[in-house]
């Protein structure tokens, strides 16, 4: 791009952020046009995921119409503004997801390996899997192919998750159901 296409871009696109400001359907469009394969395409490069980066670059355009008028050419081209918007979203988005999956072990390292272990010992302890088998046949359908797929199938929440189709929280409720009435089938008793 020459440096008058460039100018000819900022100029185009700090009134397309000024009629934003204003609550213009039609600018606001045009500037996503304009703009959101370039936004996509960094906050992929961060991500590395196409739904999170789908997703973070409809934040970023949420932020945009909501905050238009913080826009000061002074500071700046609006692409560059543009740009830092999404970086920052994308770099929030990561961070995010580091946390959650930090909280997700955490969690599982507290709370789901006990009632399991304990469900493990006392059919380690009473030698007899046909218990176990008969009590899972009590699981309803989705909570047996949760329970199966991760302990006996070795794969972490999110990838049952993933397998599954199924949102990880839900997953996760999944489970630890399937394991307090695997619990209370095999009549274990445990603190926790």
């Amino acid at each position: 791009m020459t440096g008058v296409d460039r100018d000819t871009e900022n100029v185009t696109l700090t009134a397309l952020l000024a009629r934003i400001a204003q609550g213009e359907r039609d600018a606001f469009s045009d500037f996503y046009e304009r703009t959101s394969a370039r936004v996509y395409g960094m906050v992929l490069r961060v991500l590395r995921d196409p739904g999170y980066s789908e997703e973070t670059t409809q934040e970023v355009y949420l932020q945009v119409w909501n905050n238009a008028e913080k826009f000061d050419p002074k500071q700046g081209s609006p692409l560059s503004w543009l740009i830092t918007l999404a970086h920052r979203r994308a770099v929030d988005r990561v961070r995010s997801e580091q946390s959650g999956t930090e909280r997700e072990a955490a969690y599982g390292a507290s709370s789901w390996y006990g009632p399991f272990d304990a469900v493990s010992e006392e059919v380690t302890r009473r030698g007899d899997t046909s218990d176990v088998v008969d009590c899972l046949g009590t699981l309803t359908e989705v909570q047996q192919r949760t329970v199966v797929l991760a302990y006996y199938g070795g794969l972490t929440y999110r990838e049952v998750s993933e397998r599954l189709s199924v949102a990880l929280p839900t997953v996760k409720s999944r489970i630890r159901d399937g394991l307090i009435r695997l619990k209370q089938c095999l009549g274990v008793q445990f603190d926790g």
